[in-house]
């Protein structure tokens, strides 16, 4: 006989991968208060933890990043090669490029940990309990860092897409706006490393992340990318054929004449940067002249901006929910009728290319 109490569902697993026992203690009381999750197995190195992953399966893995030597990146490559598991990465080190290399091997996200005396614990135990929410309910997929390097990003048979290239003049798109969250690096390194290095068009990118890792991410993207990949500053002009991060801890606008404003979030804004700040001063400003692209990430955040830029008549494109990793943002845009074009990640390159170079209309498929 079934009752009520077999029906429920089991608690989430979650590994733990932590050198110390003091930290891992204290990962193991913040997730007890998580209703269902429950950690499953706890490694103090990467060997242990990838015996674990086989035997243990876990719905996600949460890892130190600050493993001695490269042990973490490493652990993340393999397990993300050979059994696809969502892994959360925390690191105390707000300036080390290793949190942009972890999300190229396919971690889903970085959290800061903040280190003693800087902030409240019980603070950072509800973040992770908050990113260890998201982790769990995300879908990913086999994703050997090589194939990232070699470029192999393109369309499901590994070949990048190749958009028509005729020599037809770029129409009135003057610029290119990106949002996007949780699996942002692995679909904003795909559809940035298939635009041609004459892109004519500017493009400008809000992904949200924690403060400190931005540069991080400008510096790996600009190696999988043919355009110059910058972080935005008070008072530039985007350029064309140039990519713009939104600086960590800032909202990026967008003014006349492409003009860009760095502004601080409101104490109410949760996620930072800010997508729909973007598109919003895109639709008020650039209008008909950009196209809005709203790739993975939980929330909705950038629906309300998107649909801002459909109704100033923008393209709007949004990912697929096949394609993403989390299906929240671009879903979100989708039910408020923002989205124009939905299309799995790996066709919005060439679209984004037909449409600048003025081979395409934008219109609905």
């Amino acid at each position: 006989m079934t009752t009520a109490r077999d029906a429920e569902p089991l608690p989430a697993g979650v590994l733990l991968v932590e050198d110390s026992g003091v930290e891992r203690r204290f990962l193991r009381t913040a997730l007890s208060a998580e209703p269902g999750v429950a950690v499953v197995g706890e490694a103090r190195n990467a060997r242990d933890a990838l015996a674990l992953v086989d035997r243990l399966r876990p719905a996600a893995i949460l890892l130190d990043l600050d493993l001695p030597g490269e042990t973490a990146i490493e652990l993340i490559e393999r397990v993300m090669a050979t059994s696809p598991t969502p892994i959360l990465v925390y690191t105390a080190n707000r300036d080390d490029d290793r949190a942009a290399r972890a999300l190229a091997a396919g971690a889903v996200e970085v959290v800061v940990r903040p280190r003693a005396g800087e902030a409240d614990r019980a603070e950072y135990a509800e973040a992770m309990r908050r990113e260890v929410r998201v982790a769990v309910r995300v879908r990913v997929i086999t994703h050997p860092l090589g194939k990232l390097k070699a470029r192999g990003l393109g369309q499901a048979n590994g070949t990048p897409a190749q958009p028509p290239h005729r020599t037809v003049p770029a129409q009135t798109i003057d610029l290119v706006a990106i949002g996007t969250s949780t699996g942002g690096p692995q679909a904003l390194a795909q559809v940035l490393a298939q635009l041609p290095a004459d892109f004519p068009a500017a493009v400008v990118v809000a992904q949200h992340m924690a403060d400190g890792f931005v540069d991080g991410l400008a510096g790996w993207l600009a190696s999988v990318c043919p355009l110059p990949v910058l972080i935005g500053t008070p008072n530039s002009r985007l350029a064309p054929g140039t990519v713009t991060l939104a600086p960590g801890g800032h909202n990026l606008v967008v003014r006349e004449r492409l003009r860009v404003d760095i502004e601080p979030p409101p104490p109410t804004q949760f996620h930072v940067p800010g997508v729909d700040p973007l598109f919003l001063s895109v639709a008020e400003h650039v209008g008909p002249r950009a196209v809005g692209v709203l790739l993975t990430g939980m929330g909705r955040d950038g629906a309300l901006g998107l649909k801002a830029m459909h109704d100033a008549g923008a393209v709007t494109i949004g990912q697929d929910e096949e394609s993403s990793a989390v299906w929240g943002m671009p879903g979100a845009a989708v039910a408020l009728g923002a989205v124009q074009r939905q299309l799995p990640l790996w066709e919005i390159p060439s679209v984004l290319v037909a449409l600048v170079r003025g081979d395409d209309t934008g219109g609905a498929p």
